[in-house]
């Protein structure tokens, strides 16, 4: 397909999710990436679909409508990537009542906020420490496979005559007169009217190939994985300094404590942020 309608740089869950939305609407579509499949950020995703880490404004409406398109994507092509309301539980170690104002504040904005007593709070996760007597429960959050979704999204575009191809890299973006005529990789030249840029982290790497300014830093963050366990953790289970943390625009090493079990039956424990650069 060197003429598609459509040119999606970047085969993460970004790169998918846009594919298969421009596929729907009647568009061929050919999705380039320099690696594989969730190469990049996407393969180490925790699979994370919440409303509750956010706080009242633009991205909290996003979430809200994004969280109920995954369902509606799950049903369009398919039960494969470990889809699942699981609901979240946020705790405060010591003082909750920034927990309980962020909470009102989303309840007013569509968000199903519990607030739960220490008796229901045990009940919703039986192997919490004692020491936490009060949280907030939002059933609304859920959780994926992210490597899975994005695979699944980019196989449903290829049902659909689509084309996915790995191993190349863009190196320039073509136009005329202002408007985009396509791009070149290191091994084709592809013309077409629409190149979307989802390139995640290295966005801003192809955004300059077009004259743009794009401002996206990584930012690394690590994550405990553990080998399939019995079912101990029943919901995305976090600290209420977690919202604070990932809204954080500081470079420094910044760490909160959250723990989720998945439905392959592995552990999600961590989770850590710092600005450090590609490395």
């Amino acid at each position: 397909m060197k003429s598609p309608d459509a040119i999606v740089i970047g085969a993460g869950i970004v790169g998918a999710s846009c594919a298969l939305s421009l596929t729907n609407a009647g568009l061929n579509v050919l999705v380039i990436d320099r690696g594989s499949v969730s190469s990049g950020t996407t393969g180490a995703g925790e699979g994370n679909i919440l409303v509750s880490d956010k706080d009242p404004g633009p991205e909290l409406t996003l979430a809200l409508r994004s969280r109920d398109l995954w369902f509606e994507m799950q049903e369009d092509v398919g039960d494969y990537f470990e889809l699942e309301a699981k609901g979240g539980v946020v705790v405060a170690r010591h003082d909750d009542s920034a927990l309980m104002k962020l909470a009102s504040d989303q309840r007013e904005h569509g968000v199903d906020a519990q607030v739960v007593g220490a008796t229901e709070l045990h009940n919703l996760e039986p192997y919490l420490h004692h020491e936490f007597h009060s949280g907030v429960f939002y059933p609304q959050d859920a959780q994926c496979q992210p490597m899975l979704a994005a695979a699944q999204m980019i196989r449903a575009v290829k049902k659909r005559g689509g084309e996915f191809i790995q191993g190349e890299n863009v190196i320039a973006i073509n136009s005329k007169n202002g408007q985009v005529t396509g791009l070149t990789t290191n091994k084709n030249t592809y013309s077409s009217p629409i190149a979307l840029n989802a390139t995640g982290t290295w966005a801003g790497d192809i955004a300059k190939l077009a004259g743009s300014y794009l401002p996206i830093a990584p930012r690394r963050g690590f994550i405990l994985v553990t080998v399939p366990a019995p079912e101990l953790i029943f919901h995305k289970v976090y600290d209420a300094d977690y919202v604070a943390n990932i809204a954080s625009g500081e470079a420094d090493l910044q760490s909160s404590a959250v723990v989720e079990g998945t439905a392959s039956g592995t552990i999600l424990i961590g989770a850590s942020r710092e600005r450090v650069g590609f490395k």
